[in-house]
């Protein structure tokens, strides 16, 4: 006896070759895929069973970088000063709203969040959080929201002195510290360690992730040359490269995540590659910070995808993303671009058990069933370009995360969703009050 039989359906690998199979079974026992293939649940029993046919099944999406804090930020409402370059839209939008964060905020940032990525078929959310108002503690009620809704994810602290110097950062370590050991008893989210950017993370800062890692061989989760500022600020204070001033406090590990890289120079992606380090480009918050273009995303090996903050949506994501590169002379096409997506489950596979990102036997079963209608032939040799040019977000229609049927049929049956979204509304409006009485 199985737990979950997906029936007669279509599965479309995201990652290369890009496989495709017609007609077969998908059967999930417990939070494994344990068999795929023609008749492949014939005499398998199961508690439910999914009608696949006309479905077209694939891996689910990761969003490699979010920000969870963002999430009742849509339309917000407040008196702004000018926003001409990338500190002052810092200052006077980002830092404000994170400012006027507490709990009841955090948790209903982190329901609306997880649930529009599980809508748009995002299973893992790798989320980076600041609340300086709300730091102990904060981890927790971060989590409670993805374990509500049940997408996999990660999140960490934003560790800065930027708003009350190495108290602060004291702060932020000591919530990542904390949060490291509560997320070893969550088989849906773990720790990582964050910090905002070397901008705003003194020396006796970095230091301190550094034993942070060393202690729990857990990876840092860091913005890194999003604006210019941060490399003169890195050369003026430091006289260092960013990346060689991580290097220096071990910072540098095969489970770490840089974000954005925009600005780092052709040394610090060959220090990255030689240590194995992820990077999250993020194409659409670029464009709306108006920071320039990541020009070196080829000469990255483990770069993956993120929005940060952009919401969960990676079928959207994606699309703006190869958009752009090739509007700046690019040459990558849509198998590169894929291919990069899928690659989050490699960052994936360096915090949770398990090997993920395909659907095959063996594999942890975080998976997307599509009602996608390819109206032209759909093969290995063009699934990605199905990928980005014809399938959306609303194409959605179930989504699995290790193996729990998280939303079936474009409902969460465990969820009463019109009441968080109702009170994420009463609170954001709260929240906005708040936010626009600080000062940036």
């Amino acid at each position: 006896m199985a737990d979950v039989i997906i029936k007669n359906t279509r599965v479309m690998q995201t990652a290369p070759p890009f496989d495709v199979l017609e007609g077969v079974d998908i059967v999930i026992d417990g939070n494994l895929i344990t068999s795929v293939g023609k008749d492949a649940a014939k005499g398998v029993t199961a508690p439910k069973v999914i009608d696949g046919s006309n479905k077209t099944v694939i891996p689910g999406n990761v969003c490699s970088h979010h920000h969870y804090y963002s999430g009742l930020s849509r339309g917000m409402l407040i008196q702004a000063g000018p926003q001409n370059d990338f500190i002052q839209v810092l200052k006077e939008w980002w830092w404000r709203l994170d400012r006027g964060l507490d709990e009841e905020a955090c948790y209903y940032s982190s329901l609306i969040c997880s649930l529009d990525a599980i809508m748009a078929g995002t299973t893992t959310a790798i989320d980076h959080h600041a609340s300086p108002s709300y730091i102990a503690g904060s981890l927790d009620t971060i989590a409670q929201g993805m374990e509500k809704v049940g997408i996999r994810g990660s999140t960490c602290y934003e560790i800065t002195d930027r708003n009350g110097g190495m108290a602060e950062v004291e702060a932020g370590i000591e919530e990542s510290a904390r949060f490291i050991e509560r997320s070893k008893k969550s088989n849906l989210v773990k720790a990582m360690i964050g910090g905002h950017a070397p901008f705003t993370i003194p020396n006796e800062g970095l230091k301190m992730m550094g034993d942070l890692v060393q202690k729990s061989g857990v990876g840092i989760h860091l913005h890194v040359a999003e604006d210019r500022y941060d490399v003169a600020h890195s050369h003026h204070h430091y006289n260092k490269d960013i990346v060689d001033r991580l290097d220096e406090y071990g910072l540098l590990t095969p489970n770490a995540l840089l974000v954005h890289g925009l600005y780092l120079n052709e040394g610090e992606i060959k220090k990255m590659n030689e240590n194995g380090v992820f990077l999250a480009h993020n194409a659409r918050s670029n464009m709306n910070n108006h920071v320039g273009y990541f020009n070196h995303i080829q000469a990255v090996e483990n770069l993956i995808i993120g929005t940060d903050g952009c919401g969960g949506n990676m079928f959207e994501e994606l699309k703006l993303a190869f958009f752009k590169h090739k509007d700046e002379g690019g040459s990558w096409w849509p198998p590169q671009y894929v291919e990069a997506l899928n690659r989050g489950y490699r960052l994936v596979e360096k915090y949770f058990d398990g090997s993920y990102g395909e659907v095959a036997p063996g594999k942890v079963a975080d998976i997307v069933i599509t009602d996608y209608h390819n109206p032209t032939p759909l093969v290995s040799a063009n699934a990605a370009s199905h990928f980005i040019w014809g399938m959306s977000s609303n194409c959605v229609e179930s989504v699995i995360v290790d193996g729990n049927v998280v939303m079936e049929n474009r409902k969460f049956a465990h969820l009463d969703v019109d009441e968080m979204y109702r009170e994420a509304a009463k609170v954001a409006a709260r929240v906005w009050k708040e936010v626009d009485t600080i000062a940036p």
